[in-house]
């Protein structure tokens, strides 16, 4: 097992009516003024932002609003928010939503704390923020695990590029895990994030480094439960109790667990960055779901015992199968399963051009200057390939 740092310092409160907490939680930080961030609307409809509201009024915490953070957060967005905490003296920023409203307030926590920093020099160079506002969640998809990471990604619409960056500071200082607040996700919604959840643990497994005993069980645990209870919560949408493993099980996916013991780089995910940043409709989720089965294809053979082990436990794949036939069975099953919770399974399925591959592959590999490491290095080549068989997969 490689050596490993594991840092976890956000408080989760978890269950039913959780988030009637919040105006107390927020209180013991001393606060003076809430900068509230979401997304579209949905909480406003469902009555949540202004049962928010009430609860830090309560405390006599004073509060401002700032809606409309959309899917793959946008940096022109975050900016304004960082001036608009900056003009109101704001002190901490409560997040209510999924991973893009959790990961563009993390990034304004820090431009406020920063003002002389732009927030995007996080992803482009080696400067890093110094401080953070303090902040929180109420989490209402789940998802990217934003919740309890240490990441954050953010598209810069004026290059269309997507890139996130690592730091302590992105960690929220508290998290409140409602599984009731998600009944009202989408079917499609629900899908991505069982993926979304499914492949932060994939791809610490198939990380760099020896077997590591403990921390791979745990792995594809998460993995096994996420795609389980994902697709009960697809077909029975308001099941408490898959609604709750869904929830837990993203959270544990993303907090570092998974990867203990391992160097990882979330490799697909670095492809499906570069897709979303030049096609910001898509959906993370559906991104992954496009673009894995394909890298699966391409790189397996580089490490066929770990990828036997996985076809093995999570799709319990016959033990009596030769090895590759093994290997290409789960994968199958795998790709069943994305068609099974609505997921696409190749890039065609998202409108994607079949002339901008190219594009995609030079973006992944910043114009051919960078490898992507794995068990299977992937230059320039290589990124191009897999897309080009995602492209050309389709139901």
């Amino acid at each position: 097992m490689d050596n490993f740092y594991f840092y976890t310092p956000t408080k989760i409160y978890f269950g039913k009516d959780e988030e009637n907490k919040v105006g107390k939680i927020i209180k013991e930080f001393n606060v003076n003024k809430v900068l509230i961030v979401y997304g579209g609307g949905s909480i406003v409809k469902s009555g949540l932002l202004e049962k928010v509201k009430s609860f830090l009024d309560i405390e006599g915490i004073s509060h401002i609003e700032f809606g409309g953070v959309t899917p793959n957060p946008e940096l022109s967005k975050v900016r304004e928010g960082i001036k608009l905490g900056i003009d109101n003296k704001i002190d901490f920023v409560l997040a209510i939503g999924g991973g893009s409203v959790l990961d563009a307030a993390k990034d304004i926590s820090h431009g406020i704390a920063n003002p002389e920093d732009d927030v995007w020099e996080y992803r482009t160079t080696a400067k890093k923020p110094c401080k953070s506002l303090k902040k929180g969640s109420i989490l209402t998809l789940s998802a990217a695990g934003s919740e309890m990471s240490n990441s954050s990604v953010l598209t810069n619409t004026e290059i269309n590029k997507k890139s996130g960056f690592v730091s302590d500071l992105n960690k929220m200082d508290f998290s409140i895990l409602n599984p009731e607040l998600t009944y009202s996700v989408s079917n499609y919604q629900t899908g991505c994030g069982a993926i979304d959840i499914a492949m932060h643990s994939i791809e610490r497994y198939f990380a760099l480094g020896v077997e590591s005993g403990l921390t791979d069980d745990i792995c594809l645990t998460i993995v096994k439960d996420a795609f389980k209870y994902g697709k009960q919560c697809y077909d029975n949408p308001t099941d408490y109790n898959a609604r709750a493993n869904m929830m837990w099980a993203g959270s544990l996916s993303h907090n570092g667990l998974t990867g203990c013991g391992r160097t990882f780089l979330l490799t697909v995910h670095q492809l499906e960055h570069a897709l979303s940043g030049v096609y910001p409709e898509i959906a993370h989720g559906a991104g992954l779901a496009a673009l894995w089965c394909s890298w699966a294809r391409y790189v397996y053979k580089s490490n066929i015992s770990r990828w036997v082990n996985y076809v093995r436990k999570v799709w319990d794949v016959d033990p009596n199968l030769e090895d590759e036939s093994a290997i290409l069975e789960g994968i199958d099953r795998q790709e069943e399963y994305y068609q099974s919770v609505g997921m696409p399974i190749g890039l065609k399925e998202l409108n994607v051009k079949e002339e901008d591959l190219e594009r995609l592959a030079l973006l992944t590999t910043n114009n051919k200057n960078r490898i992507i490491p794995g068990y299977k290095d992937l230059a320039y080549e290589d990124v191009l390939e897999i897309f080009k068989m995602a492209y050309n997969r389709q139901k």
